[in-house]
């Protein structure tokens, strides 16, 4: 899959209350595209309508020349969008290891069909796929927690296999819902680390954070978004400085 993945003059209102008015933004492979915004501004909701958790009212949502705009979660999954979410929601009653297999893009050992009658096919792709979540646990340091139950990792260590999990979906964009909050230390510098090589190597990543030394030293491009519009878009420093967009969202605050 190449290109990008854009949001074109997307609306969306919840009663009364209008969390997009004409939003767009574009998400191109390779970059690191960065949103912040007030409480409300509808970042959370912009994830869910591109995933395919929230329909918008009007306009539409593209990947490359693929129109997502009425396809299922699962088929833009199995395209190649994958994210995080900002509570985790990692599967509390399984291992470690089973929650990354479960991430992959398609594993055809959740079809009951498949499962009865094609064990010696699901065996075998349970396996790659086995090795795959290996490799990822290596890679974020936490090869020894591969047969604990989730529940008894750190907050820390669930972010970590979050983003383990997303990975898993070898697809070429990644949304990643506030991936830093809660983190610090060795958490954060392995996320930090993991998040840069993504980029390195193709991946499209979206992220919403409020931790602004990431932003700033992380993002090639910042979008701010307040009622539900993208008020501004460009340069994380520009964005940052900008005396207007500071009052919205930190106040009075230096």
């Amino acid at each position: 899959m190449t290109g990008a993945l854009e949001v074109r003059a997307v609306d969306k209102r919840f009663g009364g209350v209008v969390v997009a008015n004409g939003m767009h933004m574009t998400i191109p492979a390779g970059r690191i595209t960065g949103i912040i915004g007030p409480n409300g501004a509808g970042k959370s909701t912009l994830f869910n309508m591109i995933c395919g958790f929230v329909r918008p009212d009007g306009g539409s949502i593209h990947l490359g020349d693929t129109d997502l705009t009425h396809k299922a979660v699962f088929k833009r999954a199995r395209l190649g969008i994958s994210r995080t979410w900002q509570h985790v929601r990692l599967f509390s009653s399984l291992t470690v290891h089973d929650n990354l297999i479960l991430g992959a893009r398609l594993y055809r050992g959740e079809s009951i069909t498949s499962a009865l009658f094609r064990p010696a096919a699901i065996r075998r792709e349970t396996a790659v796929l086995g090795q795959r979540a290996d490799e990822l646990l290596d890679r974020i340091g936490l090869m020894e927690k591969r047969n604990d139950l989730v529940t008894a990792l750190s907050y820390g260590q669930q972010k970590r296999i979050g983003l383990a999990r997303a990975l898993m979906n070898d697809g070429q964009f990644l949304l990643l819902d506030e991936p830093l909050a809660g983190v610090d230390g060795k958490n954060y510098e392995i996320l930090l680390a993991v998040i840069r090589d993504e980029a390195a190597k193709g991946r499209g990543i979206c992220v919403i954070e409020h931790n602004m030394s990431f932003m700033a030293e992380m993002v090639q491009d910042l979008l701010f978004l307040f009622n539900g519009k993208v008020e501004a878009q460009g340069d994380p420093s520009t964005i940052l400085a900008d005396a207007r967009i500071r009052r919205i969202y930190f106040g009075n605050a230096p």
